[in-house]
């Protein structure tokens, strides 16, 4: 497994802002990224899903929320539109917004969102959640790019958001 130029490029421009949770941060984009190619072999959707990996969660640091998917799509958008990828930026912001949906995606981009979506639950799990993987592929993923405590930041984070917003504890969880 290798690294990608397009989210080395925006990983590398919100380091300050992600400071000590870089790594964790950018290994879970990584295996985000990774699960997706092996969910979705066609080499056009790569770019999408480097750039859909490395935005999807970037609204936690940056905006400090945990309410983040707008915030995060609305990164993805500008950081798209200032590299004229903007043909990119309806698919890219449905992988964002819809990566926490808890059913299967239907609808316009339904193969990436759906194996964005499948690709984020899997890590979110640490595998539990397998879909079309085979037994062990996940910890192949792990060994190369370590969780680095980011779970145990998840959950943290979960529990702030719930004592701040009890009735709104998972604002990026949809049916």
């Amino acid at each position: 497994m290798d690294t990608n130029v397009l989210i080395h490029q925006i990983l590398s421009e919100y380091r300050s802002s992600l400071k000590e949770d870089f790594d964790k941060y950018r290994n879970h984009v990584y295996r985000v990224y990774h699960l997706c190619i092996l969910l979705d072999t066609n080499p056009e959707h790569r770019d999408r899903y480097a750039v859909a990996a490395a935005f999807h969660d970037i609204g936690i640091w940056v905006n400090n929320t945990f309410d983040y998917l707008e915030p995060s799509a609305a990164r993805a958008t500008a950081w798209l539109v200032e590299h004229q990828k903007t043909n990119f930026i309806p698919e890219v912001s449905l992988m964002i917004d819809m990566h926490h949906k808890m059913s299967r995606y239907t609808g316009q981009y339904e193969s990436t969102v759906e194996v964005f979506r499948k690709a984020d639950w899997i890590d979110l799990s640490l595998g539990v959640l397998k879909f079309e993987l085979l037994r062990g592929q996940f910890t192949e993923f792990i060994n190369q790019f370590p969780t680095k405590g980011f779970h145990r930041f998840l959950m943290r984070r979960a529990l702030q958001n719930f004592i701040n917003h009890p009735l709104r504890p998972l604002p990026m969880f949809k049916r």
